[in-house]
């Protein structure tokens, strides 16, 4: 079998464990009605990550404040890491593990959403930022691999899937969070 062979396959048993995997499906849409809540009561979703995370969060958030598949009014989602002047700022003024809890800090309100995205569970600025949005009164959500790690731990919900490899994670976390623009855009605004 040759790499594609694999990469396909692997992610083909993936996605079979998710579709039967009734505890996921429940906290999937345990996670939905709560954004969607949050949207309906004027609330933003911010959402934060590192690397390839920052790009899903960037992407997912792009979809909900841009459009997914309706032509409808933009909701408020925001990736943490789209203003490079203030990451580098307060990376180098106070830390990288301080820059998305500094930022949920000045944006986040009571009753807001945060997704953090982490494969391993551990990255400490993901875990800092939702921390932050606890204390706020933040409806905090992980999107997690195989690992809950420490992020696991403290956030009201947790998408995790089941993989160590992060790659595969990647995947599955951007196939979750366009579904989760799909369920939000249909909810909210499909007449």
């Amino acid at each position: 079998m040759n790499t594609l062979q694999q990469t396909l396959n692997t992610g083909i048993d993936l996605r079979k464990n998710l579709l039967e995997d009734q505890h996921f499906q429940n906290m999937f849409y345990a996670c939905v009605d709560q954004i969607e809540s949050a949207f309906k009561a004027d609330r933003k979703l911010l959402l934060c990550g590192n690397g390839g995370s920052a790009g899903d969060a960037q992407h997912i958030a792009a979809e909900l404040s841009g459009r997914f598949i309706l032509d409808r009014a933009p909701l408020f989602a925001e990736a943490l890491h789209v203003n490079s002047s203030y990451l580098t700022a307060v990376a180098n003024d106070y830390g990288y593990d301080e820059v998305y809890a500094r930022m949920t800090e000045a944006m986040g309100r009571k009753g807001d959403v945060l997704i953090g995205l982490s494969t391993s569970g551990n990255s400490q600025n993901v875990l800092k930022a939702l921390q932050k949005a606890k204390s706020i009164g933040m409806i905090t959500v992980a999107f997690l691999g195989e690992k809950k790690g420490e992020i696991g731990a403290i956030v009201d919900h947790s998408i995790q899937i089941p993989s160590a490899n992060t790659a595969r994670i990647q995947e599955l976390h951007i196939t979750i969070g366009h579904v989760l623009c799909e369920e939000l855009e249909r909810r909210i605004f499909a007449q």
